[in-house]
């Protein structure tokens, strides 16, 4: 077929806008800026795009992350020159350790400026170059078609993640005939033939063989296929880090979650696997746990759709490039006969054993333990559940069965601040489906502004702040390398239902299981966001040890 070019005489500012038209874009988050004024007139005349405005950019780039990982489509944010460009760089570097697709368009100093140290000037391209996929400075508006798409096609393709677009302030103010491609279409490859028959040797002959599900699984939307073939062959489905979801946890052939204080029995069913098939997953530091886990005595296929993942830690024996969802259909058309049902049937039942939530017997008085097993109890099957970085995340990735797909969304950065404003992002991209973040205190008050957002565009989500008055992972650290020395963890007291409350949301402390239940079957009903504080066991530190412990074993 012929290559599709439009052609149209538009300004520069609507021919972004055009291109996102394109793509299929629909929300837009940003803080404002005078840097980039015609791109917000122009969408201002788009009625298909809604815009977003938030109280900081790192919450406005967090919001499009979560939209996009909900979405499986670009989030798109914009800011302004340095400062703006400063403030959402956490949200690129999640978008690029998350593989995420986020296309960001910061607006520059004018071009006659550049080099001038003018005001609030920042070489875009170098400040981002290493945590984004690519950076452009458009200097040309009659290109801008060209390098917005590009944008679009880089953020998308391959390995996803973010892409960095700098506007120049003079450039979006002009006129000039634009010509639009069409829209973007992600390569999908396959197996091989000699890399499918590669891999049925190697599980003709394996004994234990291990999938570790990652997100390039959820990115393709292969969670059926994943299933399908894990059930052909009877194979062990093991979660990357903050990929719960991936596989139904509920499933007899789940076998955990390998992320932080993954439990010694999880790990060690990964320690006892002779082939290791990494299907969409980096190997990270925290799946791999320090890059331990995996040893040269076993057997790695490694699957990935970027080919630069592929031995970049552990070395393979089979290494693919392939789109994971065609891989999976793919690899159900090889002849396997399973030999180690006895064995993946003891590893989903070490699982088992180590979900088991502690009772809290008679006692009202709520604890984490109360609160995860009343979530899974009280919330719809699709909630969509969202986290920030600490030790109270603990509780959720040990003890919470993530059953469906699309119900999970985390940061593998571990950012703090990232729960609250990636709900929000979460909630417009479902707005039917109920959305609840957990946090900190710490993280909660890096973020704790956008729920006035969330107010001010009737945004219902459901906000859970654990609140020990401290950094609690930083200080369980502290406590391991520098016992009794306490320097720079603790934290005030904060009334977090108050606060919420001035921000025009509901805010409710929560000290029993009863008003924990109350509490959240009311925020589930409401039309405000909601916080609900819970105060958390100073002492204890994490799931398995308290304070007293890690000082008495040391």
């Amino acid at each position: 077929m012929p290559l599709t070019i439009k052609k149209k005489v538009m300004g520069a500012a609507q021919a972004i806008i055009e291109c996102m038209k394109i793509e299929e874009i629909t929300k837009v988050f940003c803080v404002p800026g005078e840097s980039y004024l015609p791109v917000l007139d122009a969408i201002y005349d788009e009625p298909t795009i809604d815009l977003i405005s938030t109280r900081h950019e790192g919450g406005a780039s967090f919001m499009a992350e979560g939209f996009a990982k909900a979405t499986r489509k670009p989030g798109v944010v914009m800011a302004t020159r340095g400062v703006g460009g400063a403030n959402l760089a956490i949200g690129v570097h999640t978008a690029y350790q998350d593989s995420t697709p986020m296309v960001v368009f910061l607006g520059q100093v004018h071009s006659k400026f550049r080099g001038r140290e003018g005001f609030q000037e920042v070489d875009l391209d170098q400040f981002f170059g290493h945590i984004a996929k690519w950076t452009v400075e458009i200097n040309d508006a009659e290109r801008i078609p060209e390098l917005v798409q590009r944008a679009f096609r880089i953020a998308q393709t391959g390995r996803p993640g973010p892409v960095v677009v700098s506007l120049p302030e003079d450039i979006l103010k002009e006129n000039c005939e634009m010509a639009f491609g069409s829209k973007v279409n992600v390569p999908k490859p396959v197996p091989a033939k000699t890399e499918l028959a590669q891999i049925e040797h190697i599980l003709n002959n394996a004994r234990k063989p291990l999938i570790i599900a990652g997100g390039g699984i959820i990115h393709s939307k292969g969670e059926q296929e994943l299933i399908d073939f894990a059930e052909k062959y009877y194979l062990p489905v093991a979660a990357a880090f903050r990929r719960h979801d991936v596989f139904p946890n509920n499933h007899p052939l789940y076998v955990g979650h390998l992320g932080l204080g993954t439990a010694k029995g999880i790990l060690q069913t990964v320690n006892e696997a002779d082939v290791i098939l990494a299907i969409g997953t980096r190997l990270s530091e925290v799946t791999t746990q320090d890059y331990t886990l995996l040893s040269s005595e076993q057997t790695l296929i490694h699957i990935d759709i970027s080919a630069d993942m592929l031995g970049n830690v552990y070395p393979p024996e089979v290494g693919i490039v392939a789109d994971a969802k065609n891989a999976l259909f793919a690899f159900q058309g090889i002849q396997v006969q399973p030999t180690w049902q006895k064995w993946v049937d003891q590893c989903h039942q070490v699982y088992i054993e180590t979900t088991l939530i502690m009772n809290n017997g008679k006692s009202e008085k709520l604890t984490n333990f109360d609160v995860i097993q009343l979530l899974q109890e009280n919330l719809p099957e699709n909630a969509i559940i969202t986290n920030d970085a600490g030790n109270f995340a603990g509780w959720l990735h040990s003890y919470y069965q993530f059953h469906r797909k699309g119900t999970y969304i985390g940061p593998t950065s571990g950012a703090m601040g990232y729960g609250l404003p990636a709900a929000i992002g979460v909630k417009l991209a479902h707005p039917d489906r109920t959305v609840v973040s957990l946090s900190g205190d710490g993280g909660m008050m890096m973020t704790v502004q956008e729920l006035e957002t969330a107010s001010r565009y009737n945004i219902p989500v459901i906000s859970l702040v654990f609140n020990n008055r401290m950094y609690g992972t930083i200080r369980m650290h502290q406590e391991i390398h520098y016992p009794t020395k306490v320097s720079g963890t603790d934290l005030g007291d904060i009334d977090f239902s108050g606060l919420a409350q001035s921000l025009n949301a509901n805010g409710v402390k929560a000290r029993t299981k009863e008003e924990f239940k109350k509490a959240l079957r009311e925020a589930m009903h409401s039309s405000k966001p909601t916080v609900i504080e819970i105060e958390m066991d100073r002492a204890q530190i994490s799931t398995t040890k308290t304070i007293k412990d890690i000082r008495e074993n040391l």
